[in-house]
């Protein structure tokens, strides 16, 4: 389904039950974000938010991706799995041989089909050019402040256009953009990126960088910028795919770039490749965790157009589940097709979990043909585009039900041998990973769980020996989460006050050596003081803040019996003599979550919502977004 406009999107989600306006003045400095993540944590991803006062002329929309029904809406289907659908036909088409007359015909009317997808350029100005500012002000939008501790207001739903200067392929991505003063922002895009890519090329020719940044429009275009397309794909080409409809492009007034006709706003400039780099961020970021300042190039604004009716859009991300999840979910489906059929046709499925932010944890489920198959799935994945940033992968077998956590859990008890089962290597990691020793570059973890023995555990595990035995290793254990041995499942998870311990290994030394714990198959620690009944939230915090190869020891007891022991705790303390900074959790300041609480009522937009962020405060130490523990 094609939209029309971004105001076309909000109507259909008002028509479905999905929008809730707010009609009282809310401040984009931090309030909108607080309202935004009470809504985004309830089950289901709650409702769409309208701010329609934000002290501009300028309504803000936030959420409007947060959950699947909505994320169906606006790629137009009932289910990701349509989309999915649609893309293996298309790669089946493009891969069959064509030796008929009739069949080249018909090839014919289905590239027919394709060519009406290809974007088109009209002359004249489009909607998006309304209204024009030849002296542009980037405080006439409603640009948000999203955390405590962030740098400044950024946009979070930009999308990038860049020109690569030697071959010509736009690319669109999604940057944020950290606004300096009226008039420049940073341009935060990871050296990994396509832009950072164009960048460098025009830096190494000695050239300015024109770009042009766009707001709103057919969400289609949105989702499109956030894809894994591989570089030479025109994202506008895949967004006519999604809609079914091409994508109409205008020129901008003052660069050499083309953008959709039908978006909100347009930010024009350029990047002088001879300019020192701004120091941008912090930014409370999608990790659940800041990322923290660091040296990116600076964006300076020529123009900024917009239609008459503009509506601002904006996402809120943090500790999930926010937003993102959804379109993390969207790629996970979309994408699982092209690497079947390019790639790995014995991977039947692959989920991509909330708690690990897209790029920590992927779970995969294959068909098991020959020895060594699921290591050669490994290294396909941890070679395949944005899939080389996974940290932790596990296969399973093709019955396994990836939905089922618990279950998988007891499989890789039940099923794994760490002597033949369990690997570490190491590669690029995100830029954003904040464990690893060295910036964007870590251990990773591999565990082959497609083995079906279903080997029985037959040694019953007592709850109190357990837990006295954890005890008894030192006074500073807080709690003890034993509701997986309760279920069956010989896991533990162990909350510690490390800073009070000087010798840390010393104390992993003696968790790992203690002989009333050798039925478990899994010790997990972890410093969240009393907030681990919640192993969503615990399985988010370890992805985080382990670096598998340094955290996580494998303990053999004997030929059957093994214990993996995890470190999932921050590593900022003394005794962990760790080199990087360590980043602070995203979560919002007392004084924002008393002033929402009290307007609360006068939102209108139903039942009162605790702050998610209440919850977790005693994670956050310090008063920026470096944490520090003395």
């Amino acid at each position: 389904m094609a939209y029309r406009s971004l105001q076309h999107f909000i109507s259909v989600l008002e028509e479905n039950g999905e929008l809730l306006r707010v009609k009282r003045f809310v401040d984009p400095i931090l309030e909108i974000a607080e309202i935004t993540d009470r809504f985004s944590k309830q089950p289901g991803g709650g409702k769409a938010l309208l701010f329609e006062k934000t002290g501009t002329e300028f309504p803000v929309l936030t959420n409007a991706f947060g959950s699947e029904r909505r994320i169906c809406l606006a790629l137009g289907v009932e289910s990701l799995e349509d989309i999915r659908g649609h893309v293996a036909e298309l790669l089946k088409l493009a891969s069959q041989p064509r030796p008929t007359f009739w069949s080249k015909l018909t090839s014919l009317k289905q590239f027919g089909r394709i060519a009406s997808w290809l974007p088109v350029s009209l002359s004249g100005k489009g909607e998006c050019q309304q209204v024009a500012h030849f002296n542009p002000d980037l405080g006439v939008m409603p640009i948000l402040k999203c955390w405590p501790f962030d740098g400044g207001r950024f946009l979070t739903l930009p999308m990038v256009h860049t020109v690569d200067p030697e071959t010509g392929h736009r690319n669109v991505g999604m940057y944020r953009m950290q606004v300096l003063d009226s008039v420049s922002t940073g341009m935060h895009w990871h050296k990994h990126k396509t832009g950072a890519k164009h960048f460098l090329k025009y830096q190494k020719l000695g050239k300015p960088m024109p770009v042009a940044v766009t707001l709103g429009g057919d969400p289609a275009y949105t989702y499109s910028a956030t894809a894994p397309l591989p570089d030479n794909i025109d994202e506008y080409i895949f967004a006519g795919f999604l809609r079914k409809k091409k994508v109409k492009l205008v020129r901008c007034l003052t660069v050499d770039l083309e953008v959709p006709e039908d978006v909100d706003f347009v930010i024009e400039g350029f990047i002088d490749t001879d300019e020192e780099p701004c120091w941008e961020g912090p930014f409370g970021d999608h990790t659940g965790f800041y990322s923290l300042a660091d040296w990116y190039p600076r964006f300076r604004v020529t123009c900024i157009t917009h239609k008459k009716e503009a509506v601002y859009p904006a996402t809120i991300v943090g500790i999930p589940p926010m937003e993102d999840a959804y379109f993390a979910k969207a790629t996970e489906r979309i994408f699982l097709e092209p690497i079947r059929q390019t790639l790995l046709p014995e991977l039947d499925d692959m989920v991509l979990p909330i708690e690990g932010v897209a790029h920590n944890i992927a779970l995969v489920k294959t068909k098991k043909e020959f020895d060594g198959q699921p290591y050669r799935l490994m290294n396909a994945l941890w070679g395949a585009g944005q899939m080389m940033f996974n940290k932790i992968l596990v296969a399973f077998p093709a019955d396994a039900d990836l939905s089922n956590g618990g279950a998988l859990l007891m499989h890789i008890c039940q099923n794994v041998n760490p002597k033949t089962d369990i690997f570490f290597g190491k590669g690029p990691l995100d830029v954003l990973d904040h464990a690893s020793n060295e910036p964007a570059f870590g251990s990773k973890l591999f565990i082959d769980a497609t083995r079906n023995l279903n080997d029985e555990l037959t040694e019953k595990i007592d709850i109190a020996i357990v837990e006295s035995a954890i005890k008894s290793l030192s006074p500073e254990i807080v709690c003890i989460n034993s509701k997986l041995i309760e279920q069956g499942i010989p896991v533990a998870v162990i909350s510690i006050r490390k800073k009070n311990l000087p010798q840390w290994s010393d104390f992993i030394d003696k968790l790992q050596n203690q002989e009333n714990l050798s039925a478990l198959r899994g010790l997990v620690v972890v410093d969240m003081e009393r907030m681990i009944d919640d192993l969503s939230l615990v399985l988010w915090f370890i992805s985080g803040n382990v670096d598998p190869q340094r955290d996580i020891k494998i303990v053999t007891h004997s030929e059957e019996a093994w214990t993996l022991v995890v470190d999932g705790t921050r590593k900022v303390y003394p005794s962990d003599r760790f080199s990087r900074l360590w980043p602070n959790v995203v979560l919002m300041d007392a004084a924002t979550i008393e002033r929402i609480d009290e307007m609360w009522s006068s939102l209108e937009v139903g039942e009162f919502i605790e702050s998610p962020s209440l919850k977790l405060l005693h994670l956050s130490e310090g008063n920026n977004a470096v944490l520090r523990i003395e």
